[in-house]
């Protein structure tokens, strides 16, 4: 299957370009935490991986997953909206299992607004688990659903 985007490893060059994405599509509405150096430190931890999805050099989404001795978390995860429900985040998520899976993780978890219906639909249409909500886990401002996903 040829696919319109290239899906990598994101390189210390992204890191600016993640930031401001992170900032328009997660982080509305709240204090921009993961700045240009934050992701530059994601990029440059062998215990995190940063990946991208790009085409003709633009960004197109990404995704930042840390390790631990025997899950995962999935720390940001965001799709441009002009790119959504075409299959890009579908193709993040499934490099991020696969990935864990080849690194004898067994359990991804994530945090996802409570108000993103979007988010939280998606995540659950891929076999991801509603396992409880953290109240005020958004600056205060808004509940955060935690997510769980227990890999094959």
């Amino acid at each position: 299957m040829i696919t319109a985007y290239d899906i990598t490893l994101a390189r210390p060059a992204h890191a600016l370009e993640i930031a401001q994405l992170s900032r328009d599509a997660i982080e509305y509405g709240l204090p921009w935490r993961w700045t240009q150096g934050r992701v530059m430190k994601s990029i440059r931890d062998a215990a995190t991986n940063v990946v991208v999805a790009r085409r003709d050099g633009e960004l197109l989404g990404f995704a930042i997953m840390k390790y631990g001795e025997d899950e995962a978390h999935v720390l940001l995860f965001a799709v441009r909206a002009t790119q959504r429900r075409g299959g890009l985040g579908s193709a993040l998520l499934a490099w991020l299992e696969a990935t864990a899976g080849i690194a004898g993780i067994r359990t991804i978890r994530l945090e996802a607004r409570a108000g993103n219906a979007g988010a939280r639909a998606f995540y659950l249409r891929h076999g991801f688990v509603e396992s409880g909500l953290s109240p005020g886990y958004y600056e205060g401002s808004e509940d955060g659903v935690r997510m769980v996903k227990h890999l094959g």
